[in-house]
């Protein structure tokens, strides 16, 4: 199938400015600084300033730059539109950097001439300060343009931002601007009991760590709210009365990584002030889009190896289809190997890998050798007893009806602690061939210890490695429930043969790489029955090894049900459940920080009623259906979102979703590689949802290699889909600052048959696809500002069905 080719990155660091890039005045290139071959030229009529830069010629390849510095008032999404001309005839490609690291491939097509001069306009995150950005003729780029200058848009703030208006809220907390001298947008009210405010910080080290907290309390005496560190309370902080804003200094013991900081008006609070933003010395910076977390990947291709490099291939059932990148390395025999090296720190491994079934599909196995410098340092065991599915949807585990599919697993593994620069070999040790994806590395920092008045899971009888604990571990959350206390999982590994019931309990382990809980015969896991449920620390590794048909239960997700109000699931690792979070009813769960891999179904699935609800800061890959899902199923998901999230392969349906409600919002998330019958994000009434009402909001999220086939309907889907089955579209809907890059068909996906109405496109950027930019066969009409699309496959544009396109200004390409 045709498909755009991502473009490589040039290296650009813009010129030294001393404002704040707001749509200022273009930084031209010649007066940056140049290198690698790059020169000034005043050939081709049409340049703005005094020159140009050419010398992106072949004989510079991998080596022209151009560079620039720039300086921005506050972090956030910027955007850099690059003035270029392309004289070839053909689209060329350039590569850029961001702060000296490459952020991604761009696409520059021909501009009809070099006296002809286009822009190419590229998300790019910025930081507070100096910042570098760079475009550069690296060896895999096909350079051969010329650089005018380059603009850079002031940085939209991640909604995470400045203040805690951006953190998670329920309970009744509510955002207020009635008090004037607040910073950011907003400040936070918790006036009433049970309201909460939670803010994710990242830290380098851990400590106690000295935090500022800006309030304000007119009130004329003192109040108090309860204050967490990660979930658990760390006991009150007071608030004196103050004219105006005033700040509170306390010492929270925190993680190196992401950490939760709550303030709530608990029982025995007095509440009733209003927050504006917490201070944390050493914290850093968060993703601008995507997760944050804590390890480093590396991708095999990008190693080196004397095994076959596949791909890059998107045809269904191939393993480059469902690898990252949709590139692998196949080590065939003992002897093939894969290294890299390190460039942080580690004490552990995880790999991303496929090895072939057994003719009866209950899985076989494979050692992979683990090398550091050349020595060997263990052995780790493959196993594909819980890939590999076969034949049509539900996919069963059933090798006689061929199709194969489903190709990856994972393994992790500890290690001794190794320094940056430690060449790390993965070696085949055995005859199966063994196909590695990608590589993690982190170190993982000691076990946690039980917090104060914890009851202790081994002393009602379970025991780590010892058979089954399911009674045992109910006995104790029945205590613990009664006893207001919460239940401690020590390190060690404990087995469930059934699920556990939770409701007004904590439940946390030691670490997420010291604790597990683990399933049996495809049963275990936790059922929501209540309230102020809190899951934390720990992984929950099931034993599901096939995907049940529809209307038909005999596994497990790994947690599921009613959770009520104030609930918390943070710092899990799932994998190998039915799905990762099901949740039927609740009022302000929050999640983050949680790790869901290799689900044989949906990843997450809010359904029904769900409301001020948050999915944040979590990574999902390779779910066995929507990695993230809002389903407004028999009543509406309201007021919720997915946020700063990662999704990697999702082997069937979409990265994310949002099936009909009300005011819901996908934003900052990284979407990638979506394989069957998929789009990486979807706006839709399908499945018979509710109609949409409020706002529904997707923006400033970007989108990679995504779209897919769909054999049923023999019908693609694009990289981004709104889809108009079982009722009109007409509430408003706004795609906002959305990247869309090298999608696999469509761009932008408009179907099917009933009206879309009331949505609009604003700075969405289709670079790359394999058909047409926008393929839209509804009725209806939208309005399409920014939105520019350059590298199809097809052309920019298909209407088929007369849809009203009402076009404002900064349009191109379609």
């Amino acid at each position: 199938m045709p498909r755009f080719r991502l473009a490589a990155v040039l290296t650009l660091v813009l010129a030294a400015l001393t404002t704040t890039p707001a749509h200022a005045a273009a930084l031209e290139a010649e007066s940056a600084a140049l290198s690698g071959g790059a020169t000034t030229q005043t050939e081709h009529a049409g340049y703005t300033g005094t020159a140009y830069v050419g010398g992106y010629t072949d004989g510079n390849k991998g080596n022209a730059a151009t560079t620039f510095t720039v300086s921005s008032a506050q972090a956030g999404t910027g955007t850099a539109t690059l003035r270029y001309a392309n004289g070839t005839g053909v689209t060329m490609t350039l590569s850029l950097y961001v702060g000296g690291s490459k952020l991604r491939q761009i696409n520059l097509p021909a501009t009809g001439g070099w006296a002809n001069w286009g822009t190419s306009a590229e998300s790019v995150p910025l930081t507070a300060g100096a910042n570098t950005i760079a475009y550069r003729f690296d060896s895999s780029d096909s350079g051969n343009v010329n650089v005018d200058n380059l603009n850079v848009s002031a940085p939209v703030p991640p909604s995470d931002g400045t203040g805690l208006e951006g953190g998670f809220l329920s309970g009744g907390a509510s955002i207020g601007t009635g008090v004037s001298g607040f910073t950011g947008s907003g400040y936070v009210t918790l006036n009433n009991q049970g309201s909460r405010v939670i803010r994710t910080v990242k830290l380098n080290a851990a400590g106690n760590i000295n935090t500022t907290l800006r309030y304000n309390n007119s009130t004329g005496s003192p109040k108090t709210l309860s204050v967490y560190a990660n979930g658990v309370k760390t006991g009150q902080v007071s608030l004196p009365a103050a004219t105006g804003w005033a700040t509170t200094q306390q010492s929270l013991p925190l993680r190196k990584g992401l950490n939760l900081i709550g303030y709530q008006y608990d029982n025995g609070d007095s509440g009733n002030v209003a927050l504006d933003d917490v201070t944390v010395t050493g914290a850093t910076a968060l993703a601008t889009r995507g997760a944050t977390v804590g390890y480093t990947e590396y991708e095999a291709e990008n190693g080196s190896t004397n095994g076959t490099v596949l791909g890059p291939d998107r045809t269904y059932r191939t393993i480059p289809s469902e690898s990252s990148g949709r590139r692998a390395v196949r080590l065939d025999n003992a002897g093939k190997y894969n290294q890299f090296t390190l460039t942080q720190p580690t004490n552990s491994l995880v790999v991303r890998y496929s090895i072939p079934d057994n003719a009866a599909g209950t899985g076989s196995t494979a050692p992979l050798g683990i090398y550091a410098g050349g020595t060997k340092v263990k052995d780790v065991t493959l196993t594909s007893a819980y890939s590999w599915v076969y034949g049509l949807y539900p996919f069963p585990n059933d090798p006689g009806l061929g199709n194969g599919h489903r190709f990856y697993d994972e393994v992790r593994t500890t290690l001794p602690s190794y320094p940056a620069g430690t060449v790390l070999k993965l070696q085949n040790n055995g005859s199966s061939p063994i196909t590695v994806d990608l590589i993690d590395t982190e170190v993982v920092a000691p076990a946690l210890t039980a917090p104060a008045g914890a009851l202790d899971v081994t002393a009602y009888g379970a025991t780590s490695g010892s058979g089954d604990d399911t009674n045992a571990f109910t006995t104790a959350i029945s205590a613990a429930k009664s006893q207001g206390k919460p239940l401690w999982v020590p390190a060690g590994t404990f087995d469930l043969t059934n699920r556990l019931t939770v409701d007004n309990v904590t439940i946390r382990g030691a670490g997420m790489w010291h604790t597990t809980i683990r399933g049996t015969n495809g049963l275990g896991g936790f059922v929501g029955a209540g309230s102020n449920i809190q899951l934390a620390d720990f992984t929950f590794a099931g034993d599901v090894r096939y995907r049940d048909p529809d209307g038909v239960v005999t596994t497990h997700a790994a947690m599921e049900g009613n959770f009520g109000t104030g609930s918390l699931i943070h710092n899990l690792w799932v994998e190998h459940a039915k799905v990762g979070l099901w949740v039927n009813n609740a009022d302000g769960l929050y999640m983050a920080g949680v790790r869901i891999r290799n689900t044989f179904a949906d990843g997450v699935n809010l359904n029904n009623t769900v409301s001020n609800s948050r999915v944040d800061q979590s990574v999902l890959r390779n779910t066995g259906d929507d990695a993230l899902a809002m389903w407004s199923f028999s009543a509406s998901v309201t007021n919720s979102a997915f946020t700063f999230n990662t999704v990697q392969s999702p082997a069937l349906a979409n990265g994310a979703a949002i099936y009909g409600g009300n005011g819901n919002r996908i934003e900052d998330n990284l979407v990638s590689d979506t394989v069957y019958t998929a789009s990486g994000i979807t706006v839709s009434t399908w499945h018979g949802a509710q109609p949409f009402a409020g706002t529904t909001v997707v923006q400033r999220n970007t989108i990679t290699r995504a779209g897919g086939f769909n054999t049923d309907w023999n019908s693609s889907q694009g990289g981004l889909w709104i889809y108009a089955e079982s009722r009109d579209m007409t509430a408003p809907v706004l795609i906002k600052d959305v990247d869309i890059i090298d999608s696999t068909y469509q761009g932008i996906l408009m179907t099917w048959q009933r009206p879309i109405t009331n949505i609009t496109f604003d700075h969405v950027k289709v670079s790359g696809a394999g058909t047409y930019g926008i393929e839209i066969f509804s009725p209806g009409s939208g309005t399409f500002n920014h939105v520019t699309v350059s590298g199809t496959g097809s052309g920019g544009l298909n209407n088929t069905t007369g849809y009203t396109l009402n076009r404002g200004p900064g349009n191109s390409g379609f």
